[in-house]
């Protein structure tokens, strides 16, 4: 009995240490695991994070013919296939092996860029590990001038040294939690626009000849109530009974660096019995005209958030310009989404709820933009509604809601 457990002793040994053996070259062969990927992007920059469960050494180059962003990751494993987000810079993700435990992940670019800097930030309360790489845009004659792996940046060339000890200094655009300290994130900002005003009522109902300008401005100061209790620093474009021209109501917005640009307004219509709530955004093709009037002026240093167009090509003015207009565009048409689906639980919403148009007010090219009709003063019983204040109430916090999802969602997060 004593040699059989012996025997069984010196088994169960050999076993556990052969376990711990293959969980060590386990680890040995991929020292980290890259798990996710994310993109946050500006008007002029893409910022990409990589989250690891371990550090891991790296370098980051330009490719040409075509355009390409490289990152060797040295001894990893990567846990999915990384796909590129929706952005104006990066148009695939693929990734390849360049030895049994070496990666290679390539970037299709879709503009010229440089590489700004690479850096990784050491785990914080809610973060693994993190490189962090940031691109902008160049001119063709920059980028093929750092094209090649001569040029790369790495943790060898002091690039994560010198980019960690000066991160906290970076731009506020992407998320607070890829920082090397956590700072409070700052207060958005929300730049609510009661149309009409003064000399133009608006819409009159047809009944009880309610003003539109009434109405938009009561709905404006009952959001903007709701969503001061919520955190937001809120503005209106008018707060009495003014007329403002429609360009004016754009650069208040622009004033205040609005994060947010929401137009209010009620509908009329010939058919009386036309009732429910719609929300517009810039037409593609207004934004294009748009983008080429904003091109062809002389003073381009107030269009884009007080960035200084004066020193640049009109190559790289036209890009910039391009970029912002589509990113805003896109980042509009996703808080119109979030809208649509809060109406739509609380009051009655047309078809194709989601419309298109070239509204002036929406033109801003800096700041995402819509444009909310509540519903039909034309039709009796709806302009019966929206006199009533706990109705615009209701509207009011299903719009709060939406905004709520908006600056909570993952991409638009990632940008403060």
């Amino acid at each position: 009995m004593s040699k059989m457990y012996q025997n069984l002793k010196n088994f169960l040994e050999a076993f556990v240490c052969t376990l711990f053996l293959c969980v060590a070259l386990s680890h040995s062969a991929f020292g980290a695991t890259i798990k996710n990927m994310r993109i946050g992007q500006q008007v002029s920059s893409v910022r990409i994070v990589f989250d690891a469960d371990q550090k891991f050494d790296y370098q980051v180059f330009l490719l040409s013919n075509p355009k390409r962003l490289v990152l060797d990751a040295m001894n990893t494993n990567i846990k999915k296939v990384l796909q590129s987000d929706n952005n104006n810079l990066i148009s695939a993700t693929r990734v390849g092996e360049l030895g049994n435990t070496d990666k290679r992940i390539v970037f299709d670019l879709k503009k010229p860029v440089l590489i700004k800097q690479a850096f990784m930030l050491t785990p914080s309360q809610n973060n693994d590990w993190r490189l962090v790489v940031d691109l902008v845009v160049a001119s063709e004659r920059d980028f093929n001038a750092k094209v090649g792996a001569k040029y790369a940046l790495s943790d060898k060339n002091g690039a994560s040294k010198s980019m960690v000890a000066s991160s906290n200094k970076s731009s506020s655009w992407f998320s607070s939690s890829d920082k090397v300290s956590k700072p409070k994130s700052r207060q958005k900002i929300i730049v609510l626009d009661p149309g009409h005003g003064g000399k133009d009522p608006g819409a009159i109902g047809a009944y009880g000849k309610t003003y539109e300008k009434n109405i938009t401005l009561a709905m404006g100061k009952e959001l903007k109530a709701l969503l001061e209790k919520k955190g937001y620093k809120v503005y209106l474009t008018r707060s009495t009974d003014v007329f403002i021209p429609l360009r004016q109501r754009v650069k208040i917005a622009q004033k205040y660096k609005a994060d947010l640009f929401m137009s209010l307004h009620a509908d009329s219509a010939v058919n009386r019995n036309a009732t429910g709530l719609s929300v517009y955004t810039l037409s593609e093709k207004a934004s294009d005209k748009e983008a080429a009037a904003l091109a062809e002026r002389e003073n381009k240093v107030d269009i884009i958030g007080g960035v200084d167009f004066s020193e640049n090509s009109k190559e790289i003015n036209d890009i910039l310009i391009s970029l912002s207009q589509t990113d805003c565009r896109n980042k509009s048409s996703k808080f119109a989404g979030y809208v649509v689906g809060e109406m739509k639980k609380s009051v009655k919403i047309l078809n194709d709820t989601h419309r298109f148009a070239g509204f002036a007010v929406l033109k801003a090219p800096d700041i995402p933009s819509a444009l909310l009709e509540m519903g039909y003063l034309s039709n009796k019983q709806e302009e019966q509604l929206l006199k009533q204040s706990s109705y615009r109430k209701k509207l009011a916090t299903s719009a709060t809601s939406a905004i709520e999802r908006y600056f909570n969602d993952p991409e638009i997060a990632a940008l403060y």
